[in-house]
């Protein structure tokens, strides 16, 4: 067997840990990601760099925390990637779907790229026409939109979930799906390959198609309890996002500061809806790598960029530092190359991905890197977990409060920094898992807030340090 496998890199957006049956979550309806887990290696404490979609992604595909890469938000200029190191070491590299670079079409070591973006894009280059938006149009439709949504009299109600009423191939999550599949059936099989395939979904408006939805609207879903002691005692900025989500209206959500019980089991169930069209799509590209040879000698890593509050903790979407934004499924499955059925639970880092799969690749792995290779715990050898993870946020045209948001978390303890601010939020993972009271304010956890608080300086520092030439060498 060569030792340069195929790697398929499979990224959803937006895609809660609690959206996979067989990480514990029953009401899930995932049999091909749960095959995955069950037959591959899963990391169960996976934490993502950044709470929004490019310095997120452009942390994953670097290496390097985002406060390092400079880019803290989406539309930052982002042109570089590890996948040129794949591609100088003779690898084919393909994109399909989504990857968020900016610019969006920018090759960042790909070879091919079909760009499918955000359903609904605002922020960035607003008209950029992607390959979903051609198929649309020559079929002679106008693609579902917040301008068509607004126009709903349930519109500021609907929180985001909407059907959709295009034909079902036209769905994003399905073009993508059938796009991959397409091109493993026509373009000619050399190897190695990496080919990273980019689902849209299940990131808002929340579309899916209605026939995926009727059985989740039947299941009591678990939503989390939002009091008011818990909205009270979130720091202004965050006080600051609720307001903001309620009267912009992002990604055609907009934000009830108070939703019924009702608002929030529709939105819940048409967002896992979305994750169970995106899952019947990843078992026809499984079927059709084994059908066209590719997992012969072949590597399929699946992971999701960040997560989404849905209303839980009162907010929604991203933007914010809980663990449903922040602690990402994170799955390795190489039949016949990984050992399989193993869950590992040491703290890591999304981005530690990366150097793993240029050391698969048998590609040169950059000097310097902030990453940490995941390659000796996937392997089953020893491997040494971090004691810490962080992430990053800087203020947009969402997080208006704040110049900058930083989290640290360890085992058992998570500390949200705001920049300049006397607010944060300190939570007591193991007994609060849930991160529902904060314990900022309370003197009892003085040393536990100083002793994080200590662990950020350090790692802004020591980061500052050792990545100091790396801007030079990018450039």
């Amino acid at each position: 067997m060569s030792t340069r496998p195929n790697i398929i890199f499979i990224i959803t957006d937006q895609q809660r840990f609690d959206t996979i049956r067989a990480l514990g979550f029953p009401y899930m309806e995932t049999p091909h990601m749960d095959r995955l887990v069950k037959e591959g290696v899963t990391f169960t404490n996976c934490f993502i760099t950044a709470a929004s979609c490019a310095p997120a992604r452009a942390s994953l595909f670097t290496g390097y925390y985002p406060h390092t890469t400079g880019i803290l938000k989406n539309a930052d200029l982002w042109r570089h990637s590890w996948v040129e190191k794949l591609a100088q070491s003779g690898y084919r590299c393909v994109n399909i779907g989504k990857m968020h670079s900016y610019p969006y079409d920018t090759p960042l070591g790909f070879h091919e790229r079909y760009v499918v973006e955000n359903k609904d894009r605002y922020l960035e280059e607003r008209y950029y026409f992607d390959e979903w938006d051609k198929a649309v149009r020559i079929r002679g439709h106008i693609k579902q939109q917040r301008e068509l949504y607004r126009l709903r009299p349930d519109y500021r109600q609907a929180l985001g979930a909407f059907d959709w009423e295009l034909p079902e191939d036209l769905h994003s999550d399905m073009f993508v799906g059938d796009m991959a599949c397409w091109w493993l059936e026509t373009k000619p099989r050399t190897e190695p390959l990496f080919l990273e395939i980019g689902f849209p979904g299940p990131h808002p408006p929340y579309d899916p198609i209605p026939r995926y939805a009727k059985s989740y609207l039947e299941k009591n879903l678990p939503l989390l309890e939002v009091t008011q002691e818990e909205l009270d005692n979130q720091p202004e900025p965050l006080k600051a996002l609720r307001l903001h989500n309620h009267e912009v209206d992002h990604d055609s959500v907009v934000l009830d500061l108070h939703p019924s019980q009702e608002q929030r089991q529709r939105q819940r169930a048409y967002y896992l809806a979305n994750v169970t069209m995106i899952d019947e799509k990843i078992g026809k590209i499984l079927a059709t790598l084994e059908r066209q040879g590719y997992l012969e000698n072949g590597v399929v890593i699946f992971t999701s960029d960040h997560g989404d509050c849905l209303t839980d903790h009162g907010h929604s979407q991203k933007w914010t530092m809980y663990d449903l934004i922040t602690k990402m499924p994170l799955v390795v499955w190489g039949p016949g190359r990984i050992p399989g059925g193993r869950f590992i639970e040491g703290l890591c880092q999304q981005m530690d991905i990366g150097p793993a799969i240029l050391e698969l690749a048998g590609a040169k792995v950059p000097s310097g890197l902030e990453a940490r290779s995941l390659l000796p715990a996937i392997l089953g050898q020893e491997w040494q977990p971090r004691d810490y993870v962080y992430a990053e946020q800087a203020e947009d045209g969402i997080l208006t409060d704040t110049q900058f948001m930083t989290m640290v978390r360890n085992r058992d303890w998570k500390l949200v920094h705001f920049l300049d601010e006397t607010c944060g939020q300190l939570f007591d993972l193991q007994g609060d898992p849930h991160e529902t009271n904060n314990l900022w304010f309370d003197r009892n956890y003085e040393l536990q807030r100083r002793e994080l608080l200590d662990e950020l300086r350090e790692w802004r520092i020591r980061s500052g340090y050792e990545t100091s030439q790396w801007g030079a060498a990018w450039r």
